[in-house]
């Protein structure tokens, strides 16, 4: 039985698949657009807050705590952690099929970059669901007007 020699070329790395696939660029472009998308929804919870509370002075009784202000807070929590996620998954793809790590192409190092930005947004994000959640219980003070 012969035995063939491999080629050259699969032998010396370089007949490796390209790391820079439109699936590894769209992978890369939703950290960051997660990422700001969760910042923006957890802040937007500051806006449904100060509207919720106006219209309760301005109807001189206590109204129920908008579903919405919730709904926005664990959104900006859950996006901020896909942000994670998908960094992650996007690491293991690139070492797993390229054999290459994450800083090791543009889409990848966009992503790594990006990520680190959203770990320090994410205590933001759980603060300000903790803020949501205390407004609920805390209820808001109507003043002398009513």
């Amino acid at each position: 039985m012969a035995t063939t020699s491999p080629s050259p070329a699969a032998s010396d790395g370089t007949a490796r698949p390209r790391a820079v696939t439109p699936g590894t660029v769209t992978a890369a472009l939703l950290v960051p657009l997660l990422t700001v998308a969760g910042v923006a929804t957890s802040l937007h919870t500051q806006e449904i807050e100060h509207g919720w509370a106006d219209r309760q002075r301005e109807a001189c009784r206590h109204l129920p705590f908008p579903m919405a202000e919730y709904v926005a807070g664990w959104a900006g929590v859950g996006l901020g952690l896909a942000a994670v996620a998908v960094c992650v998954l996007l690491a293991r793809r690139l070492r797993g099929r390229y054999g290459r790590r994450l800083g090791e192409s543009r889409p990848g190092l966009v992503a790594g970059t990006t990520v680190w930005f959203n770990v320090l947004a994410i205590p933001m994000e759980l603060i300000q669901l903790y803020v949501v959640h205390a407004a609920a219980a805390a209820g808001i003070n109507l003043g002398d007007g009513c």
